[in-house]
């Protein structure tokens, strides 16, 4: 685990990013707030594009909570039955809907203690969804931004919530609703776990990863 780097190296990196790309995006589709909680929902241990092909024409049919229930969790299964773990997902999308529905007149809430409080939701997927729809400055740490966090020196921490915890006290406020979106695109394409491509990095020369790949 590297050290936290220093504010300068920070403001440094982060402006890198937003030169970089603006206004970086989630890659999971979604066609309104209901559909983004599925869809998180659904990505555990799952990559995005496979989300992607089954949610296409899952939210065609169904993208509110009420639509979900009339299409029923035997037709759900069917869409998403090439997604790991989609018979325990199928049953907590069915759930989570019969409360957006009878708890919520139908709407998405947008705290996150009401978002965790949904079955299949946990810190993460509320966190996404505060961040990508309510535009609220909440960090969603995957695997992809504890593995750069850690090893860059960007948001270093022994869980997912310390790391979360170091993002919140280090980044400067002004790329603060970026942020997660910035460290997981580059965690994903280019820090990945195995062979990252320090070459093409670029905040490579403000990273603490002493294992850097030429």
């Amino acid at each position: 685990m590297a050290k936290q780097l220093p504010y300068q190296q920070m403001h440094a990196i982060f402006s890198r990013f937003r030169d970089d790309c603006a206004e970086p995006e989630g890659e999971l589709e979604h066609v309104n707030v209901y559909t983004l909680v599925v869809a998180v929902a659904l990505s555990a241990q799952a990559t995005d594009k496979g989300v992607n092909r089954a949610t296409r024409g899952l939210f065609a049919v169904a993208d509110t909570p009420q639509k979900m229930l009339d299409l029923g969790e035997d037709a759900l299964i069917e869409y998403i039955k090439t997604i790991g773990l989609y018979r325990n997902k199928a049953k907590n999308v069915m759930k989570l809907s019969r409360i957006l529905v009878e708890d919520y007149g139908g709407e998405v809430p947008s705290s996150r203690a009401a978002l965790e409080g949904l079955p299949g939701v946990g810190r993460k997927t509320a966190n996404v969804v505060l961040n990508m729809w309510f535009k609220h400055p909440a960090q969603a740490v995957d695997t992809h931004i504890y593995r750069l966090g850690n090893r860059s020196g960007i948001a270093p921490g022994k869980d997912v919530v310390a790391v979360e915890r170091a993002i919140e006290d280090h980044v400067p406020v002004e790329f603060q609703q970026h942020a997660h979106h910035w460290m997981i695109l580059h965690g994903r394409y280019v820090c990945k776990a195995r062979k990252p491509d320090c070459g093409n990095c670029l905040i490579n020369d403000y990273c603490a990863f002493e294992e850097k790949t030429p």
